[in-house]
C-alpha cells in the first residue's frame, strides 16, 4: 500500500470518526435547546413600533422629496452594477484575482483572501456597499425625532452587523481554511463548544468569552490580603490589610456596582486598584454585594441604601472609631451613593467627608448608547419577567450589554469558538465579564422607571425613605471620573449630573478609554491619559473638554492627591481585627463566589 493510500485511509478514518461525533453532538444540541426556558418576548428585541416608525418616515421622505430617494437608489444601483462589471472584467482577463477595492479597512476582514480572492472580495465589497446604502438612507431621514432616530440607527446597525459575511461558514475564509487544514476537526470542536454553551445556559446561546478554569477568585485573581469584618444579607464588608506603617486617618469605603462583582478592582496584582490604594496609605474597606435569588424579590432601592450603604458606612465608622469616612461609588453604586448623600444632607448627617464617583450617571436626560434599551417596549418586558422570576436574571443584562459591543462580545467570540473550534482564551477581564449577578425584581424596576426613564433625581426628585431627594441636595466635596468612550455611562451624562450637584467643591476628570479600562488604568502601564479642567462645571460638557488640559498617564495619582487632602493626618496603620471587630473570613469572602439558587 502506498503512502498516498495510507494518507487517504487515515483521512477517511478521521472523517468517519468526526461524523459519528457530529451525530452525537447533534442529539445533545437538540436536547439542550429543548431545555430553553420561556421568557417574555419583549426581551428579544424592540417592539415593531421601531420598524413601523422607520418605514413610515422613509415613506414620508419618498412622498415629500422623491428626488433624494431616487438619488439614493440610483447611487446604490450604480455602485452595485459597477462593482459587478469590475469583478467580471477581472475574471475575463484570465486571472483569478479581485478587482480594485476601495472599501474602508475593517478588522473583520483581516484575512488576505478578502482582498485577493474574487469570490470573497465580491461578497465583502457588496456587503460594504449594502451597509453604506442603509446607513445613508437612515441618516437622511429628517422626520424622526432624536430618540426614535437613535433607536432606528442602533437596531439597523445590529441587523447589518449580524449579516456580515464573516458570521457565516460559507463566506468566512478563516473558518473554511481551518476546516480544510484539520479535516473538519475544527467544525466538530466548534459544534462541541456550541453544545457546551447551550447546555451550560439552559438552552440559551451565550458564547463563553473566557476559559472558566483558568481563574479562581481568591487564588489567582482578587488576592489582595484582607478580611471580611461584617456581613448581613445584603453584603460582606472587606477590610484590607495595610502595607504601610502609617495610614490616613479618614478611612475609605468603596461601593462597587452590584450588577457585577467587586473584583474588577482587584484582578491581577499589577492591575489592582485595591492593592494600589492600600499601597498609598489608605485604610481601605470594600463592599462585596450578595448575588440575589428570588428570595430578594421585594428588595428595593431603599433596602440597598439602608441595609447596604448606610449600614456599611456605620460599620466602617464603628471599626475605625472615626466620625467621618470618604466614600467611592462605581457605576450604579455611584448613582445610589449619590442618592444616599442627598438623603444624609437633608438629615443633617455629616458622616461622609467626600465622595468619588466612578463612571456614574445621575442625570439620565441623555442616557447615551444604553438609552436604546430604556423605552417601554424593553422595560415593560423586564418588569413582567422580573416579577415572574423574582429577579432580573444576569443573562438578560449580560446579553444587553454585550449587544452594545456586539462585534467584540458576540460575533467575533462566536466565530472563534463555533466556526474555528478554538478554546476560550485565558483572559481575566472576560472571565469577570462572564461572572455576572442577578438584580432583585423590585430594585431593578425602581431603578429603570424612576431614575433611567423619568430622570427623577435630576428633576422633581427621587423618593428615598418617603422623602424626595435631588442632585442639588449633594453639598459635600465630589470628585467624578468619567471615561471618554464609555458605552454604559457616557461621560457627557456624567458631567451633566455633577454639574447639577449643590457642591461648591467639584472636580471632574475625564479618562481616555471605556467603562472598565478607563478606570482600571494603573500608572505603571502608562497607557491612557486624562483631561482636567479649571472651569466651573456648568454649560455644555463639550465646552468643558475643549478648555480642559490633557495629561499623559493614569488619573490615579491625581485622585490620590485629591483624596489625601481630605483624609486627615497620618496615624498608625489599622489591621483587620485590631478594634475588636470579628474577622469572619479571609478576603475576598464568600458572597463573591456564592451561586444563588435558581
Amino acid at each position: 500500500m502506498t503512502t498516498q493510500e495510507n494518507d487517504a485511509g487515515a483521512k477517511l478514518d478521521r472523517l468517519t470518526a468526526n461524523l459519528a461525533r457530529v451525530e452525537e453532538l447533534t442529539e445533545r444540541l437538540v436536547n439542550g435547546l429543548a431545555k430553553k426556558k420561556a421568557h417574555d418576548a419583549a426581551l428579544n428585541g424592540p417592539s415593531n413600533d421601531v420598524y413601523v416608525k422607520a418605514a413610515a418616515a422613509y415613506l414620508a421622505e419618498m412622498m415629500q422629496n422623491p428626488a433624494k430617494i431616487i438619488e439614493h437608489q440610483i447611487g446604490f444601483w450604480g455602485k452595485s452594477l459597477r462593482h459587478y462589471v469590475e469583478a467580471q472584467k477581472a475574471l475575463a482577463g484570465g486571472e483569478l484575482k479581485a478587482p480594485e477595492d476601495a472599501t474602508p479597512k475593517d478588522r473583520r476582514f483581516a484575512n488576505p483572501l478578502w482582498e485577493t480572492h474574487p469570490y470573497f472580495n465580491f461578497i465583502k465589497q457588496q456587503y460594504m456597499i449594502n451597509s453604506e446604502a442603509i446607513t445613508t438612507a437612515l441618516g437622511d431621514i429628517e422626520t424622526l425625532d432624536d430618540t426614535d432616530r437613535r433607536r432606528v440607527e442602533y437596531f439597523s446597525k445590529q441587523i447589518v452587523d449580524m449579516f456580515s459575511p464573516t458570521n457565516f461558514l460559507a463566506t468566512n475564509p478563516d473558518a473554511l481554511e481551518r476546516a480544510v487544514a484539520t479535516d473538519g476537526e475544527s467544525l466538530v470542536k466548534g459544534l462541541e463548544n456550541l453544545v457546551h454553551d447551550i447546555e451550560a445556559n439552559s438552552g440559551e446561546v451565550l458564547v463563553t468569552l473566557a476559559d472558566k478554569d483558568a481563574f479562581h477568585v481568591g487564588q489567582n485573581i482578587a488576592t489582595t490580603p484582607g478580611a471580611v469584618v461584617y456581613r448581613n444579607r445584603m453584603f460582606e464588608l472587606i477590610q484590607y490589610t495595610p502595607t504601610t506603617e502609617k495610614v490616613y486617618q479618614t478611612p475609605l469605603l468603596i461601593f462597587p456596582p452590584w450588577i457585577n462583582k467587586f473584583y474588577i478592582m482587584d484582578m491581577k496584582p499589577a492591575n489592582s486598584l485595591v492593592k494600589w490604594i492600600v499601597e498609598q496609605g489608605f485604610s481601605l474597606f470594600v463592599v462585596s454585594w450578595v448575588n440575589p435569588d428570588a428570595a430578594y424579590a421585594d428588595v428595593g432601592m431603599d433596602d440597598y441604601i439602608r441595609d447596604g450603604f448606610l449600614r456599611a458606612m456605620a460599620e466602617v465608622r464603628r471599626i475605625t472609631g472615626e466620625k467621618q469616612i470618604n466614600a467611592v461609588g462605581y457605576c450604579i453604586a455611584g448613582t445610589t451613593l449619590s442618592l444616599t448623600l442627598a438623603h444624609l444632607e437633608k438629615a443633617g448627617d455629616r458622616s461622609v467627608k467626600s465622595a468619588t464617583l466612578f463612571t456614574t450617571l445621575t442625570d439620565f436626560s441623555d442616557p447615551g448608547e444604553v438609552g436604546v434599551f430604556l423605552n417601554d417596549d424593553f422595560v415593560d418586558g423586564i418588569e413582567r419577567q422580573s416579577k415572574h422570576d423574582g429577579i432580573l436574571n444576569k443573562m438578560f443584562m449580560s446579553r444587553t450589554f454585550s449587544y452594545l459591543r456586539s462585534n467584540d462580545l458576540i460575533y467575533q467570540p462566536a466565530i472563534k469558538s463555533y466556526m474555528m473550534g478554538e478554546a476560550p482564551p485565558a483572559f481575566d477581564l472576560l472571565f469577570w465579564n462572564g461572572d455576572g449577578t442577578n438584580l432583585p425584581a423590585k430594585m431593578a424596576v425602581e431603578y429603570l422607571r424612576g431614575l433611567c426613564q423619568r430622570d427623577e433625581f435630576a428633576t422633581e426628585g427621587f423618593t428615598v425613605f418617603g422623602e424626595k431627594v435631588r442632585l442639588s441636595d449633594i453639598k459635600l466635596p465630589v470628585c467624578a471620573i468619567a471615561c471618554e468612550t464609555d458605552h454604559i455611562a457616557h461621560w457627557r451624562g456624567s458631567f451633566n449630573g455633577v454639574a447639577k450637584m449643590g457642591s461648591k467643591d467639584k472636580t471632574f476628570i475625564l479618562s481616555e478609554s471605556g467603562h472598565i479600562a478607563g478606570i482600571i488604568n494603573p500608572p505603571s502601564k502608562g497607557k491612557y491619559g486624562h483631561y482636567t479642567g479649571t472651569t466651573v462645571l456648568t454649560g455644555k460638557p463639550e465646552d468643558w473638554k475643549a478648555a480642559a488640559e490633557f495629561h499623559q498617564g493614569s488619573w490615579w495619582p491625581r485622585w490620590k492627591d485629591w483624596l489625601a487632602a481630605r483624609s486627615g493626618k497620618q496615624i498608625k496603620a489599622r489591621n483587620p481585627g485590631d478594634s475588636g471587630a470579628d474577622v469572619l473570613a479571609p478576603a475576598p469572602g464568600s458572597y463573591v463566589t456564592a451561586v444563588p439558587a435558581v
